[in-house]
C-alpha cells in the first residue's frame, strides 16, 4: 500500500464566475444562474486562493487521488454549465408510424405517442432545471446543469427502446446525435 502525503489539483476560476465554499459545499454563479453541489461524501477537501480552486486530500491513498480528480471535473462542468450551458439534440427515427412527442412544463414529463402502432403513450421525465424544446424531430434538451441534461436525454432515449425485436430491422426511437456546450 503506497500512501501519498498530499493529493491536490487546481482549477482556475474564469472572469465572471464567483466560486463560494463553504465546508465541501460548493456554490457556482455565472451569467446562466447558479448551481450548487455538496461534496460531504468525498473525503477531499477545498480551498479558495487567488482565483483558484485547490482540491486536496491528505495521506490519500489511490482511490482518494481519484476522488480529488472526480471533484474537479465535477467543479469544472458547474463552472462551464453556468458560462456557457448544454444542449443535447436528439433525432425522431420512425419507419411506418408518425411519432408524435408532446411536452407538458408543468408536470414535468415529454409524451410520446403512437410510438410503433401503440396505443398506450410513453411518458419520460424531465429531471431537474432542464429544459426541452421540440423544433419538428429533433428534440432539443438544454440547461446549465450537465446531470440534469444528459439524465432527461438519457431518460428519452431509454423511453423509447424496443424490446422483444431485432434492433438491427427495427430501428425506430429517438436517439441522441449531437451534445454541445451553449444553450
Amino acid at each position: 500500500m503506497v500512501l501519498v502525503e498530499l493529493a491536490q489539483r487546481s482549477l482556475p476560476i474564469p472572469d465572471g464566475v464567483q466560486l463560494s465554499v463553504e465546508a465541501r459545499h460548493v456554490k457556482v454563479t455565472g451569467p446562466k444562474g447558479t448551481l450548487e453541489e455538496d461534496f460531504a461524501h468525498l473525503p477531499v477537501s477545498f480551498d479558495l486562493e487567488k482565483g483558484s480552486l485547490r482540491v486536496y486530500s491528505q495521506w490519500a491513498r489511490k482511490r482518494e487521488v481519484a476522488l480529488v480528480g472526480t471533484a474537479i471535473a465535477h467543479v469544472r462542468n458547474m463552472i462551464r454549465g453556468v458560462t456557457n450551458g448544454y444542449t443535447y439534440k436528439l433525432k425522431t427515427v420512425y419507419a411506418h408510424f408518425p411519432v408524435t412527442v408532446k411536452v407538458q412544463e408543468k408536470e414535468r414529463r415529454l409524451t410520446i405517442e403512437n410510438f410503433t402502432g401503440e396505443k398506450t403513450p410513453r411518458v419520460i421525465r424531465i429531471v431537474g432545471s432542464a429544459k426541452v424544446k421540440i423544433a419538428g424531430d429533433e428534440i432539443h434538451v438544454q440547461g446549465t446543469n450537465l446531470r440534469d441534461v444528459s439524465q432527461t436525454a438519457s431518460n428519452i432515449q431509454q423511453g423509447t427502446r424496443i424490446r422483444d425485436k431485432d434492433q438491427r430491422v427495427f430501428l425506430d426511437g429517438i436517439y441522441i446525435f449531437e451534445k454541445t456546450e451553449g444553450s
